[in-house]
């Protein structure tokens, strides 16, 4: 077996300039997704969660992004979740993108609200009807005896709402509003680069763009 410490890779695909990166993190974010999605990675939209509870713990999970814009980066999740009750008590989180294949990394820090109900019943109707029913049957985090317990969930919620099941009052989406972003690309040497965006000034003040040392 091969130790651990002893695995090495070189990282040479391409490089992160401050005068040739976008000025703006949200553009900078969306060519960077773009290009996870034009080289075919798997699941580009995936991104790991990080959030902290009452004991100060931190916890993660992989999420997949549904959306974003100006206003944040959007997830959909079961409210009544570790990470739901964690957001509820403290609604600041941190999100991170690994494209290993571009040897890419983003980090994504800031305060976290929920979605109108509006938009979260807009994207629930969009869901496949397995996973809106699994909306229902999943009690997200919550001890069960088996996973017989999941599919007679199931097949209650299934003979109960047929084709048309509601979104859940216990379901929905969160939007982080970004107020640090970094972009990270592996270069040579472990000399690799490393961008932060930082807001200054409020939620609609400029961006300060610095580099940071690897």
């Amino acid at each position: 077996m091969t130790p651990i410490a002893d695995l090495r890779k070189s990282y040479e695909r391409a490089e992160l300039d401050e005068n040739a990166s976008q000025s703006d993190p949200l553009a900078q974010f969306d060519q960077w997704l773009n290009e996870a999605i034009a080289a075919q990675l798997p699941e580009p939209n995936a991104m790991t969660l990080a959030t902290v509870g009452s004991d100060l713990r931190p916890s993660t999970r992989v999420v997949l992004i549904k959306g974003y814009d100006a206003q944040g980066i959007v997830w959909y999740t079961n409210f009544e979740s570790r990470k739901g009750q964690e957001l509820a008590g403290n609604p600041f989180a941190a999100l991170q993108f690994h494209w290993v294949e571009l040897e890419r990394v983003v980090r994504i820090e800031g305060r976290v609200e929920k979605v109108s109900d509006t938009e979260a019943d807009a994207y629930f109707a969009s869901r496949p009807l397995d996973s809106r029913i699994g909306a229902w049957a999943s009690p997200q985090s919550q001890v069960i005896s088996g996973r017989a317990v999941l599919v007679a969930n199931a097949a209650k919620y299934a003979a109960q709402f047929l084709l048309n099941p509601p979104r859940p009052s216990h379901w929905g989406g969160y939007r982080l509003r970004p107020d640090n972003w970094q972009f990270w690309q592996g270069r040579k040497s472990r000399l690799h680069d490393r961008l932060e965006y930082r807001l200054q000034g409020g939620p609609d003040g400029p961006w300060l763009r610095q580099r940071l040392a690897p």
